[in-house]
């Protein structure tokens, strides 16, 4: 498995070995020691999640607050995504900044979020399927997002935004700045 260090802190993407033949494939989808190794996080999933959505559909830019923070390791098992994160973390050198990045079925490639970070997704297949594996329980009393079109942020999505689907909540979330001297 390659793990690359991303410009943001605490961040990487992952692309797993694959071993194609006539039969199909196989690929490592997670390894706790080698992820350790490399980057020195010792990630402990303690839940899986799955969602599917449709072209266009934008889920994000979501968050939960300490004490209930997540690291998430996120991958796409059918379609493509453009994936965004976002540092929130006051005392980071990174905080303040995004990145983006294509997650596939095709390429099978993942993203570890780290704790304090905001993350969203936009869709840019027929239907996309993704796969979410966090390090800590879904706590609704300290989940929060943030807007995801901030002019701040200048986030260079995929589509348009008259091409884009938000759900109501998502509608709802504050800039940037409103959002973080909350978290």
């Amino acid at each position: 498995m390659k793990i690359e260090r991303l410009s943001l802190n605490g961040a990487f993407h992952l692309q797993p070995n694959i071993l194609e033949d006539h039969r199909g494939y196989f690929f490592e989808w997670f390894n706790q020691r080698i992820f350790r190794e490399q980057t020195g996080i010792d990630f402990q999933p303690k839940q899986f999640n799955c969602s599917r959505s449709t072209f266009g559909v934008l889920r994000g830019m979501h968050f939960q607050k300490q004490p209930h923070a997540q690291s998430k390791l996120v991958t796409v098992t059918k379609g493509e995504i453009q994936d965004v994160i976002i540092d929130l973390r006051q005392d980071s050198p990174t905080f303040g900044k995004h990145f983006s990045v294509i997650l596939s079925e095709k390429k099978k490639n993942q993203l570890f979020v780290p704790k304090g970070f905001a993350h969203g997704f936009l869709v840019l297949s027929e239907q996309a399927e993704i796969f979410y594996a966090i390090d800590d329980f879904y706590a609704p009393d300290f989940e929060d997002g943030l807007c995801h079109n901030d002019e701040n942020l200048n986030i260079k999505w995929a589509l348009d935004e008259k091409d884009i689907i938000l759900s109501e909540r998502d509608k709802t979330y504050s800039a940037f700045d409103n959002t973080v001297s909350k978290f």
